[in-house]
């Protein structure tokens, strides 16, 4: 089973869509990757060799920053953001879209599902 980064990679997938696991490594990075460690990016993962293995996580460590480190980067650039007072930062704050989309309608994966309030009938009095 391949390890790289901390994940484990899908031993049933292509490695071109197995990199595509770890945080920070989409398909063009993943094709780079590929690319420079001289790696058929058809080839299963489970078909790797550990020196492949060995070669892919090496050029990944040099390369990219990935996993944990690009986690906090991202949390601390969103906190400097509020922090300033940007208008960013304040659309991070009120969770609600940050680049300019529209909220009248849509924006519920952000926004959360919506808050219905329910009228309650009275029976009529006897």
């Amino acid at each position: 089973m391949a390890r790289i980064a901390g994940i484990n990679l899908p031993p049933e997938k292509r490695i071109e869509i197995g990199l595509t696991y770890i945080y920070g490594i989409g398909r063009s990075k993943s094709v780079a990757v590929l690319e420079e460690a001289k790696i058929d990016k058809n080839k299963k993962v489970k078909a790797l060799s550990e020196d492949e293995i060995n070669k892919i996580r090496q050029i990944i460590e040099k390369r990219e920053k990935i996993e944990g480190d690009l986690r906090k980067e991202i949390s601390q650039n969103i906190k400097r953001l509020i922090d300033i007072g940007s208008y960013r930062g304040m659309r991070h704050k009120r969770k609600l879209p940050v680049r300019g989309q529209r909220t009248k309608t849509n924006a519920r994966t952000r926004k959360g599902p919506r808050g219905h309030s329910i009228k309650k009938i009275k029976a009529p009095a006897k």
